[in-house]
């Protein structure tokens, strides 16, 4: 385990302390939010409070099942990346995230695609993995013709990631294809939906995530499953054989109630066979990047190396 940005542990911990004293004139995620709760989260972008910016080189297309995708095209594209947005499979978008994911588009010469899965609780599990699962299936059929490269690369923030592995299991054993995705980054996501002891322990801390927050993302995802259902592989990738599945870039921060999640998915990713790079971030909470400081800056700029290096 390499900590990084130690230097910068004083700014991220003012910045912690600065969104937490702010969250406490925010409705409280707590539980399974309620309808005007969750209504008002999708409304504006993941961890702010406005609507995010939606940018003119977004592409909106429908592919596979129906799929709903988005997608971001450079003039030099060497990869092509299937982006799974995060927001505890409830909120969030495929257009949340338009100025990032078109940096990273042009910077990392990758043709960038967003999975618009369907999101719970009106779509509770297996809706959204399902839709992820067709995108990547629809990716390995066309990427040659659509974008003139094989190189697929997959990722994506905190139940993205979640939804990320569970693709990369369901290619391989629904549909015998492993090595196709070169590699995946996954950034602080939760892979064990019976909750880490670090989920059970950090209590209700007003941070982006909490103990509270994580249980009710998990009962809208999963209504009627108790802690022994969401130990399913199917569910928690944490518990599944990691066996094929590509090299791997994992990243969390200190403050995240998600640690132990990125901690014991690197430890069997690796004991399986795969390359793994695990990246622990001083202070940093649970969507770190999601916000602008140092920390944040620095990250983007690995994903990118990472993904276009991979």
């Amino acid at each position: 385990m390499t900590i990084t940005d130690e230097d910068c542990l004083a700014e991220t911990l003012t910045f912690n302390a600065q969104f937490e004293a702010a969250a406490a004139s925010r409705p409280p995620r707590g539980q399974a939010p309620n309808a005007d709760v969750l209504a008002l989260l999708r409304r504006n972008r993941l961890g702010g409070d406005t609507p995010p910016v939606r940018l003119p080189q977004g592409q909106d297309r429908v592919v596979a099942g129906g799929v709903k995708v988005r997608a971001f095209v450079p003039d030099h594209v060497d990869g092509v990346y299937l982006h799974i947005h995060g927001g505890g499979w409830a909120f969030g978008s495929a257009d949340g995230q338009d100025e990032k994911l078109w940096r990273l588009a042009v910077e990392a010469r990758l043709a960038v695609m967003s999975v618009d899965y369907r999101l719970a609780p009106e779509h509770p599990f297996p809706a959204g993995p399902d839709d992820c699962e067709a995108a990547a299936r629809w990716l390995v059929d066309h990427t040659e013709a659509e974008f003139g490269t094989g190189r697929l690369l997959i990722g994506g923030e905190s139940a993205g990631a979640h939804l990320s592995v569970l693709t990369l299991l369901r290619l391989r054993d629904r549909h015998g294809i492993t090595g196709t995705f070169r590699a995946a980054h996954l950034a602080f996501g939760p892979y064990d939906l019976s909750m880490t002891p670090s989920q059970r322990l950090f209590g209700s801390r007003r941070l982006l995530s909490n103990s509270d927050s994580l249980q009710g993302s998990y009962e809208l995802f999963t209504p009627g499953m108790g802690p022994e259902e969401r130990r399913d592989p199917e569910v928690s990738p944490l518990y599944a054989d990691l066996t094929g599945l590509p090299s791997a870039r994992i990243v969390v921060g200190t403050q995240d109630p998600l640690l132990d999640d990125s901690l014991f998915l690197a430890q069997r990713w690796q004991a399986a066979g795969a390359p793994v790079h695990l990246g622990v971030v001083a202070g940093a909470m649970h969507g770190f990047t999601l916000f602008p400081s140092t920390i944040t800056a620095r990250e983007q700029q690995r994903e990118r190396d990472f993904l276009a290096g991979a």
